[in-house]
């Protein structure tokens, strides 16, 4: 946890499996699979959204462990997360960025409930919430790079988080290039996808469990 520069894309990704066998053929090492579920914070007045920034607050679960599990005990039931100040994306307003970059700083949490209820203790509120499904990928080919498939409501997408150089290369290994680069985050993309019934949904969360083997 601390603080660092934040220098990511991500990849649509139609054929899962085909991207799996590509990413054991770098080879890259696979971790266990995790459910996120993140709800982002601000004030009654938008005190982040104005300057473009987010506070997020992240549960951290095992995939099996989420299985059959109301969704709206997630929070309560899950002690540990990570708290994520996130500030405005350089080169935000410039069409054609090929890289998402901004300050990022995090910070581990033992109690995610206690902490959420302390956020709102202090005049804050969740304005939207997500969840997902993420597989994190490592390298020695591609040092500081991490690739994390991530299962999410609107799709499939791969994470790469790291130098640039390395992300160049491993999008490359993959048959992918930088015009396959997306900057966009999840809450944009989800309201770009989200169904017309549900225009104002500040929600991106799964209908149903379901937990594909990947």
């Amino acid at each position: 946890m601390g603080r660092h520069r934040e220098i990511e894309v991500k990849l649509k990704i139609d054929d899962v499996a085909k991207l799996v066998r590509a990413l054991k053929a770098l080879p890259a090492k696979q971790s266990a699979r995790v459910h996120e579920q993140d709800m982002l914070f601000d004030t009654d007045d938008g005190f982040f959204r104005k300057r473009e920034a987010i506070l997020r607050l992240r549960t951290l679960m095992r995939a099996n462990a989420v299985s059959g599990m109301a969704r709206n005990r997630d929070v309560r039931k899950a002690r540990e997360g990570i708290l994520t100040f996130k500030g405005r994306v350089e080169g935000a307003n410039l069409t054609g960025r090929r890289y998402k970059e901004r300050e990022e700083i995090e910070f581990q949490i033992r109690n995610v409930g206690r902490f959420a209820g302390l956020l709102r203790r202090l005049g804050m509120r969740p304005w939207f919430r997500y969840e997902k499904y993420r597989t994190t990928y490592t390298s020695g080919r591609y040092p500081g790079l991490k690739l994390e498939l991530d299962e999410t409501p609107i799709g499939f997408f791969l994470e790469l988080e790291g130098p640039k150089r390395q992300i160049c290369r491993a999008a490359e290994a993959l048959g992918y290039s930088s015009a396959d680069f997306v900057t966009a985050s999840y809450l944009e993309l989800y309201a770009a996808e989200r169904p017309r019934s549900r225009p104002n949904s500040r929600s991106m969360l799964f209908h149903k469990k379901k937990i594909a083997k990947l």
